[in-house]
């Protein structure tokens, strides 16, 4: 088989990166401007040729001469501009934000030359929304003019054994001659709801839900979601400010994808419980598994939340419930803006347990400040999903 070659722009710490090289590909170079990210992103893929500049300075001539790429020979550039803008969690959206258009130099190098068979881009589901879909033709209209039929669709973690809610927009597009462009189908089931723009029509809910049967989808029946703690139940137990940045494991793998996670590994990194202040360890005695805010006597609540409604708020300050997923992991697992807490120990979660729920395999090491390491987690696509992405994308375009 002949050896496939990606390349990623806007690479983060690399999360699409590792699905695409666990699927078989090489990826040939990446770019990202934050130096933090860019660091940890070479320590984990030092074969990899990188830019650590803004992709407006960065040019497809620049590209071949460093790496000895020609035109053409790319199969599949994969990136996840900046999605802060387009976020319906942002405190403000707003079409003048700069990062909202930076998908542009994406295409810019597309038509520079660099020509890939295939084009993936990732941004979250409020895209959709901002500017009445603006965007979305815009994205249409720019690689349309460069030969490539694109589509669009909603894909969510936990379908495909990921212990996390976490929805995602998926643009694929090429200018191989194809019938049509397709996505990869769900795994898992998972008890999950699309309450945004395009969730009725763009996600695979309406096949697998609402049914007597065990769920499926296309006659294959699907497996259990994987649950909170069958990610991270086995990671040792830690009080605040305990645990190590290299340290050994302390209990057996208890399932699969905890097994999974930890090969190749020896060791376990970025496993540190922060500082938390007195009045959140209060408030912590009185939230149960699952249990947020709500839970807590409202004398103990920040100030601003006195005057919350019981509906607003859902996930804050919450423990996070074991049995069930995770929401999505945010840049910092800060219990002010979601479940956070463990379920049992009086602690947030550590960088390690965001990234087992983000599917990053333990060997995978993150570096810079410890602000920076949950930003590089957060920020990320989970490197399961971008696996799966990666072998759809083999098996129906380019290995035909």
């Amino acid at each position: 088989m002949n050896e496939l070659v990606a390349a990623d722009l806007f690479s983060g710490a690399g999360g699409l990166s590792l699905g695409f090289q666990q699927a078989g590909f090489r990826v040939a170079f990446a770019n990202d401007i934050n130096a933090e990210y860019a660091f940890t992103y070479q320590k984990n893929h030092p074969d990899t040729r990188f830019f650590v500049e803004s992709i407006e300075d960065l040019s497809a001539s620049d590209i071949f001469s460093a790496t000895g790429l020609r035109k053409n020979e790319l199969d599949v550039l994969i990136g996840g501009p900046p999605c802060q803008g387009f976020s319906i969690n942002a405190p403000k959206r707003t079409l003048d934000d700069a990062r909202n258009h930076l998908f542009h130099h994406y295409g810019r190098l597309v038509l520079e030359g660099i020509r890939p068979k295939v084009v993936v881009m990732e941004n979250v589901p409020g895209m959709l929304s901002l500017d009445g879909g603006g965007f979305v033709k815009e994205i249409y209209q720019l690689f349309g003019s460069a030969g490539y039929r694109m589509w669009h669709m909603i894909l969510c973690a936990a379908h495909y054994g990921i212990p996390q809610e976490r929805w995602r927009l998926i643009f694929i597009g090429t200018t191989l001659k194809v019938d049509q462009i397709t996505f990869p189908e769900p795994t898992h089931y998972a008890p999950v709801r699309a309450n945004f723009t395009g969730g009725r029509l763009l996600t695979w809910l309406p096949d697998i839900r609402n049914t007597n049967e065990p769920p499926h989808i296309n006659f294959r029946p699907l497996e259990p979601f994987i649950s909170v703690k069958d990610g991270i139940g086995d990671l040792p137990r830690l009080k605040v400010r305990e645990g190590s940045d290299d340290g050994p494991y302390t209990r057996k793998a208890l399932n699969p994808y905890q097994e999974t996670m930890r090969a190749d590994s020896s060791r376990l990194y970025n496993h540190v419980a922060g500082t938390l202040s007195e009045q959140n360890l209060e408030r912590l005695q009185h939230i149960p598994p699952g249990g947020s805010w709500r839970d807590i006597p409202k004398e103990l609540l920040p100030r601003g939340m006195k005057r919350a409604r019981r509906s607003d708020h859902t996930r804050r300050y919450g423990r996070i419930n074991p049995d069930g997923l995770s929401g999505t992991i945010l840049t910092k697992c800060d219990p002010h803006w979601g479940s956070f807490f463990h379920w049992s120990q009086d602690r947030a979660l550590t960088v390690r347990e965001a990234a087992r729920l983000q599917s990053f395999p333990d060997k995978y090491r993150f570096y810079g400040s410890r602000v920076s390491q949950y930003e590089q987690v957060g920020n990320a696509v989970p490197p399961l999903l971008a696996q799966v992405i990666a072998e759809h994308i083999r098996k129906s375009l380019l290995n035909r």
